[in-house]
């Protein structure tokens, strides 16, 4: 792999990464925002649950393999 290919994977990583964290964030405000408001029985608070354990375990995984801090 040359170098270019290299620092080619490392930004689309890193740019994934900035984008499955701000996703992450952006879900957890969702869902706080509907908890305070009393409607965490809802479909939308209920959807919101699922997207963010998935978006949690992508970044556990990073976690586990040492690309996150």
């Amino acid at each position: 792999m040359s170098n270019k290919d290299f620092e080619g994977r490392l930004k689309a990583f890193e740019d994934m990464l900035g984008a499955v964290q701000r996703e992450y964030a952006d879900i957890q405000s969702k869902m706080d925002r509907l908890k305070a408001e009393g409607k965490v029985k809802t479909v939308t608070y209920q959807q919101l649950l699922g997207r963010k354990m998935m978006y949690q375990n992508m970044l556990s995984l990073y976690q586990i393999h040492g690309l996150l801090e």
